[in-house]
């Protein structure tokens, strides 16, 4: 059955969802603070990249199901859930900011006192937050809104940018934190239409357990692509090549293929934050989790590695030297550029003197908002290579799988590339006269 549904927060977990909870049927109140950001949305323009967003986006406004405000008490009127989909920034000790989550949970509890709402309001937690956050907003509800029927849950989301909305409407796994159960009844059916009992199941559980399994997830996927940038710093010095390693260890089922691909490391808006948030809770309650920790010092480090091979490359120093780029964003299939490696990497070449010529498919403003006229963006993927001293892969979209060779090695200022996704055949490119550097494969010298 349908549902009125509140979204706090329209960033990249809170769009998607409301769009793909309008899509399920539900009429949905997406509320913002940013008047700019909500008339775009209200036009049918998505702010954000993600594949198949913006037409499902303009169907359920046509629908009517799908609104934008910023008008919270309307929105609190109508729903009777609530999702917090709110930024959890990082403090400067690693932890997660919940004054966002908090200060809209008091709003909301004010609102309801007010206006003396006595209906049920079911408010969700669906930002990643650490262990005893759901405590917090009940604390803020029962403080500011005594007596209310106001009832507080957890659904941590896992969504990867650039697969977000299929994998919102055909989820893994959803997660519903709460030990209330005419809480889990209404959360069960709003969900009913995404799940199925064998292979997308429903899991209910404490809040708690379900606030640490989101970050348990985000940090062990960061230490899988943190064991395999390691390993492949071993396989340089053995001289074994990472990729045939991979796949050797992909077909054990203990082990499966997801997330061991080597590269620059990881960034965006969830792994970096979420395993220094994790890493902090630890410490804070005398559990440290040491695993947690090296793995983000090994991300750290696999960066400035790849760099430093850049700098040894010419001597050891860009200064001078035109770099291109090719990909901005901080994985394929977005343009989200929070923590991307390419944006790191791009620092420390600037910072030794070399000049960066970037070319993205999707990323290009977003990386302009960040990094202004310090570097040139080029209209294309060749024109990025035009004049270059160095081609440096940093984001493996598939339109830089198969380049035109001949006219690239026509364009750079001689054939040298440096591939931080393994994205290309080294014995091809030996074979097409490139000189070539990947990650943790053997490197052979031009004849």
């Amino acid at each position: 059955m349908p549902q009125n549904l509140a979204v706090i927060g329209t960033g990249y977990v809170g769009l998607v969802s409301g769009v793909c909870f309008a899509e399920q049927g539900n009429t949905v109140w997406c509320v913002d603070v940013d008047r700019d950001k909500l008339a775009r949305l209200e036009r049918g323009a998505s702010t954000i990249y993600e594949p198949g967003l913006e037409p499902m986006l303009q169907r359920n406004l046509h629908e009517g199901r799908l609104h934008f405000t910023d008008d919270l008490p309307l929105a609190v009127r109508n729903a009777a859930v609530i999702f917090l989909c709110l930024p959890t920034p990082p403090d400067e000790d690693g932890s997660a900011d919940l004054r966002y989550v908090l200060e809209t949970a008091r709003q909301i509890a004010t609102i309801i006192h007010q206006e003396s709402i006595a209906e049920r309001r079911i408010l969700v937690t669906r930002s990643t937050v650490p262990v005893g956050t759901a405590e917090k907003v009940r604390r803020v509800v029962a403080e500011v809104a005594p007596g209310s029927d106001v009832r507080v849950a957890s659904n941590p989301e896992f969504l990867s940018e650039g697969n977000a909305v299929r994998e919102t409407l055909h989820p893994e796994r959803v997660i519903i934190g709460s030990s209330d159960p005419e809480v889990v009844a209404v959360l069960s059916e709003l969900y009913r239409p995404f799940v199925n009992e064998y292979d997308r199941p429903l899991l209910v559980m404490d809040e708690r357990s379900a606030e640490v399994a989101k970050y348990a997830a985000n940090a062990f996927l960061a230490l899988r692509i943190s064991f395999m940038n390691e390993l492949s710093r071993y396989c340089e010095a053995v001289g074994a090549d990472i990729e045939h390693v991979r796949i050797g260890m992909s077909f054990d089922p203990r082990i499966g293929r997801r997330y061991l691909h080597p590269g620059l490391g990881f960034g965006g808006s969830c792994l970096p934050k979420d395993i220094r948030a994790l890493a902090h809770s630890a410490r804070e309650v005398g559990a440290p989790l040491r695993l947690v920790e090296l793995t983000a010092a090994i991300n750290r480090e696999q960066l400035e590695r790849f760099a430093a091979t850049i700098k040894a490359r010419f001597g050891g120093s860009v200064r001078g030297r035109r770099i291109a780029l090719w990909g901005l964003a901080f994985k394929p299939n977005t343009d989200d550029v929070r923590e991307a490696p390419a944006h790191a990497l791009i620092r420390l070449l600037l910072a030794d003197g070399a000049s960066v010529a970037a070319y993205d498919p999707e990323a290009m403003e977003t990386s302009r908002q960040v990094l202004g006229d310090a570097i040139e963006y080029a209209p294309d993927m060749y024109a990025a290579a035009s004049g270059a001293d160095a081609l440096v892969l940093a984001t493996e979209w598939a339109e830089f799988r198969s380049p035109d060779w001949e006219q690239l090695k026509a364009l750079l200022n001689g054939s040298v590339i440096f591939d931080g996704r393994n994205l290309w055949d080294p014995s091809e490119m030996h074979r097409r006269g490139f000189e070539y550097y990947a990650i943790g494969r053997p490197r052979r010298a031009l004849a």
